[in-house]
């Protein structure tokens, strides 16, 4: 594990995430909400892993930087049994994961898997890129990482 990541495992927010997942009995380290997040990333304490298909990476947009394991494939977000194979090829155990998808529940179940494979710091990224729908059915006009202002990209 580099320094950074290993002293970033330590970090305030994740132990306050980690604290608030025990009390809720969470199966993975924890949640975080999109700004701690995107600070995270920016410290180097944290790796980024958007895990929506890549028709929606490409589609509705990507964080710059972040890395892609996709959870589901395809439009009709058939269930990847490569997930955490994937993610072991690409990542270590020990280092400090926040997963993203649409609406923040894809990633809670990555991350679960994560955490089943082995990967002790795998963060759930709460709110997801395009947040909850409202009640007219659509994304983005409440919370999630583009509602944040947070920084991404589109093809």
């Amino acid at each position: 594990m580099s320094a950074v990541l290993a002293e970033a495992s330590c970090h305030p927010l994740l132990d306050q995430a980690r604290a608030q997942a025990r009390v809720a009995g969470l199966p993975y380290a924890g949640g975080v909400p999109p700004a701690q997040a995107w600070a995270l990333v920016q410290a180097g304490a944290a790796l980024l892993v958007d895990v929506r298909s890549a028709e929606e990476r490409k589609f509705v947009g990507h964080v710059p930087g972040s890395l892609h394991v996709a959870w589901a494939t395809g439009t009709s977000l058939t269930r990847n049994p490569r997930f955490t194979r994937e993610l072991e090829a690409r990542l270590r155990k020990t280092d400090v994961l926040l997963l993203l998808c649409r609406s923040g529940k894809r990633s809670a179940l990555a991350a679960e898997a994560a955490a089943r494979a082995g990967f002790e710091q795998a963060f759930n990224v709460l709110e997801g890129f395009e947040g909850e729908l409202n009640a007219a059915q659509q994304r983005g006009t409440a919370d999630g990482w583009r509602f944040r202002a947070l920084p991404w990209v589109q093809d």
